[in-house]
């Protein structure tokens, strides 16, 4: 880091060592340092087709067994993949905080599996299936053998649990992102474009209700109009060093 980007560092854990109640909200970013593929870029395409359009319920409707055969693809993806030195890093911050929420809109678990606990996933999880029509349930590593699965409970198509482009974020898991926001000092947004809504105008939010705002990414955002400091850089280099400097800060 150049001396300016260590002068941002340093004021950011500051920020940090100061809260108590600290709210983070992660993107695609900081899974893509795994190798996990986005939906957008070089990554958004799947056999030709953009994978935004993929991810519809218009599409599961059209072709609900090339959306599986998609999501099989992404599922069986992620089985060598591995959390990294940013999603560690959010785990230790955890441990390290009263009361602490991280909110994400990833679906790959990798939050989950660093050992962050109190994780909401916003759009859902890959690992996990739902039928369209029932309260069924199930990993998705227990799915029948079939092109398109179906349910056990009542015969209708199960689905990946995850939130498509078009459908409404989960009441539960929005109403405990609105309680994390309305009671952070802090919000960490990490990894993301800043352009998906509800989460792009989180950052906003809880800076007017008085919450400091620091932003992790590899460039400017338009979150970084209302962040107190933006850092760019990876977050799996970032983010250890701040937790680091802000635990020093504390003691």
């Amino acid at each position: 880091m150049d001396t300016t980007d260590e002068q941002r560092l340093r004021e950011a854990a500051q920020i940090l060592s100061h809260a108590t109640q600290v709210a983070v909200l992660t993107g695609a970013g900081i899974s893509a340092e795994s190798g996990v593929p986005t939906f957008r870029g070089e990554g958004g395409f799947w056999r030709g087709q953009s994978a935004m359009e993929l991810a519809t319920p218009e599409a599961f409707r059209r072709d609900p067994e090339g959306v599986w055969e998609f999501y099989r693809f992404r599922i069986a993806g992620l089985e060598d993949v591995v959390p990294n030195d940013g999603h560690r890093a959010l785990a230790d911050l955890e441990s390290r905080s009263d009361r602490f929420w991280l909110i994400t809109q990833n679906v790959d678990g990798l939050h989950r599996a660093a050992g962050s606990r109190n994780v909401i996933e916003l759009h859902g999880t890959l690992d996990r299936a739902r039928c369209q029509a029932c309260s069924y349930r199930c990993a998705s590593a227990e799915l029948p053998d079939q092109p398109v699965p179906a349910c056990p409970t009542c015969g209708n198509r199960l689905r990946p649990a995850v939130v498509w482009f078009g459908e409404s974020l989960p009441d539960e898991a929005l109403a405990r992102a609105e309680e994390a926001i309305g009671a952070c000092e802090l919000m960490l947004v990490v990894g993301t474009s800043g352009v998906v809504q509800p989460a792009s105008s989180f950052a906003r939010w809880a800076r007017s209700r008085g919450a400091r705002v620091v932003e992790v990414n590899l460039e400017s955002t338009p979150i970084s109009d209302v962040a107190d400091v933006s850092l760019f850089g990876p977050a799996g280099v970032v983010l250890p060093r701040l937790v680091d400097m802000s635990a020093r800060d504390r003691a």
